[in-house]
């Protein structure tokens, strides 16, 4: 039993100045203990399964002499039937630790998921937009959740609203916050199943994005306006300019243009050869170059010691963003009146060839370095049809140049389709 001590005022407390343990009464044990350097803390002294322990309560005057009184008879209260205050106490931090060292949000484990996978992905541009849309669509509403605490309800929250305007880049994100979430729970930092799986659960409150009609895709220049087009971009100066038309003569993917190089390209031949590791699909693609392109080509200026072809005025790889920015200060507008943007090019063209042309569809496929579908015809199907494309590419460029007015059709060269 803890020493007896006479109750002693709350206004005598502050006035106890000599170092030591001085019992204040009203609980047995309840002392508040001077230190040498005159810092106070309350402590309650009691036997605990046959053994003297002394229990930390608080330092004084943050824990008032009630409030230290009031402490002391709960812990007493529980070592009367049978609980260990001082063990409890030490579990409950314990256990509190635990669960801070687990309390990431989802913006925390969505960050620390793209550096550790960013190793495998196919390029810089897929990790910039792969966080784009996470700071677009979900870090907004469901960021600084702890990631534990996530649920179908917040899954919907971000989804729901874009589900049927931008469906494309909504199925991503659903995707993008399954992988978080699956990583966190491997990660320990949250249990149960993944509110953002599709099979067997999303799929039973959302439309299957593969038939939902009104998906848009890149505003696309319109085909009768292509050549009035490429004559205003051939007034631009920079090397954005020079990329973009680049671009459109080759119908290259934006990335496949800013990262080319020069030993990528022989002149002499009028073949572009970007590597695998650059393509979209892992498929080394050869590009036949049109006389245009490579007059293009020729007309650049080169730099000693640069590799790329096209170099950024600081000596680097254009941005996406200079050839997204130049599309939108041209102004021009899709068929559905938004601004165009550098990857409708690639649809014009295939607008192009469906309705100008009579070049077979694996043909026009193979010129935007598409995968056939068919994994039992593409076993089968070996040739890049380079020969066929070289003439595609040079009735395209032929196209390129013309400025037409609206609803004109521009025959072409029947001998040379095929």
């Amino acid at each position: 039993m803890g020493r007896k001590a006479k109750e002693m005022p709350a206004v005598q407390v502050p006035r106890l100045s000599k170092p030591g343990l001085h019992f204040v009464g009203g609980v047995d044990g309840l002392a508040l203990q001077v230190l040498p350097t005159g810092g106070r803390t309350w402590v309650l002294r009691m036997m605990i399964g046959g053994k003297r322990r002394s229990m930390g309560l608080g330092g004084f005057p943050d824990v008032t002499l009630t409030q230290a009184r009031e402490a002391a008879r709960q812990a007493r209260a529980k070592v009367k039937i049978g609980i260990d205050p001082i063990d409890e106490a030490r579990t409950n931090a314990s256990q509190l630790r635990a669960q801070q060292a687990t309390a990431f949000t989802f913006e925390q484990c969505a960050k620390a998921f793209k550096k550790a996978k960013e190793p495998e992905w196919k390029s810089v541009v897929h990790g910039k937009q792969w966080i784009s849309t996470m700071e677009t669509h979900v870090f907004p509403l469901m960021g600084s959740l702890l990631v534990r605490d996530i649920e179908l309800v917040h899954v919907m929250a971000v989804l729901q609203p874009i589900w049927t305007t931008t469906t494309e880049t909504a199925s991503r994100v659903r995707g993008r916050i399954e992988a978080v979430l699956n990583w966190a729970k491997t990660s320990g930092y949250r249990s149960g199943e993944n509110p953002a799986r599709w099979r067997g659960h999303l799929d039973n409150l959302l439309a299957a994005p593969k038939k939902i009609k009104n998906e848009k895709h890149y505003p696309a220049v319109p085909v009768w306006e292509l050549g009035a087009f490429m004559d205003e971009l051939k007034s631009h100066e920079g090397m954005g300019a020079r990329a973009l038309e680049f671009a459109a003569l080759t119908v290259a993917r934006s990335g496949e243009v800013r990262g080319a190089t020069w030993s990528e390209i022989n002149l002499k031949a009028k073949i572009w050869t970007v590597p695998k590791e650059r393509m979209k699909n892992k498929i080394e693609h050869r590009k036949p170059l049109s006389d245009s392109a490579i007059g293009l080509l020729e007309s650049l200026p080169r730099f000693e010691g640069a590799e790329l072809v096209f170099l950024s005025p600081r000596g680097k790889q254009l941005s996406d963003m200079t050839l997204s920015t130049l599309m939108r200060r041209m102004a021009c507008q899709a068929a559905d009146g938004r601004i165009c943007v550098p990857h409708g090019l690639r649809s014009t063209f295939r607008d192009w060839a469906a309705e100008y042309t009579g070049f077979a569809s694996e043909v026009i496929e193979a010129c935007l370095a598409h995968t056939n579908p068919d994994k039992t015809e593409a076993a089968y199907f070996r040739s890049d049809l380079l020969e066929k494309r070289i003439r595609v590419m040079a009735d395209w460029a032929k196209f390129c140049a013309m400025e037409k007015p609206a609803g004109e059709v521009i025959p072409l060269n029947k001998a040379s389709q095929g």
